[in-house]
């Protein structure tokens, strides 16, 4: 049976699992510890396939962390940011992948194409983290209003290209609004 996705998350729990990926990403860069790149791109994998609860990064915030915090919850659409974390796996496959190669051939020069993307994947959180801003949210709002992701890509987002207000019964989260 397949897992049901959330359509929601809450905001202040992903801004804790975004400071501990760019804290984790960080911590890669300054020890050249590639490897820690593997664990964020399992991490990142699970959570845009299976969902935050298939985390576990996600599910250390949520069971142990977020708990402890006193802000609100602050419900999110889900969908931008499984779109987000599709992306860090993306980039932390790539990277993980680049180290086995430059590891397996002898190739040293891959690894700073692979500091590189770590730098990448410590400014990303570091934005979600400190500012709320999710940079995959935004390419997700833009390829939205495009029509590149179909009407019913992000239900919770509110309307797709044009409408000023979101269906009966359902709330407009902010999504990707033009910078």
């Amino acid at each position: 049976m397949p897992r049901e996705l959330p359509t929601t998350v809450d905001e202040v729990a992903v801004r804790t699992v975004a400071t501990i990926v760019g804290l984790t990403a960080l911590l890669t860069l300054v020890t050249g510890q590639w490897w820690l790149l593997g664990l964020l791109a399992i991490d990142f994998t699970l959570r845009s396939t299976l969902g935050p609860k298939a985390s576990p990064i996600a599910r250390l915030v949520c069971g142990h962390i977020r708990p402890r915090l006193s802000a609100a919850p602050k419900p999110t659409a889900w969908a931008p940011k499984r779109f987000a974390a599709s992306l860090g796996a993306g980039m932390t496959v790539t990277a993980t992948l680049l180290v086995a190669v430059a590891t397996a051939f002898d190739q040293p020069a891959l690894l700073t194409v692979v500091a590189g993307i770590t730098v990448v994947m410590v400014a990303l959180p570091a934005l979600e983290a400190i500012f709320a801003y999710c940079v995959g949210c935004k390419v997700y709002g833009i390829l939205m209003r495009r029509g590149l992701l179909g009407d019913t890509a992000c239900i919770d987002c509110g309307p797709v290209v044009g409408a000023t207000s979101a269906p009966p019964g359902t709330t407009r989260t902010r999504v990707a609004e033009p910078a």
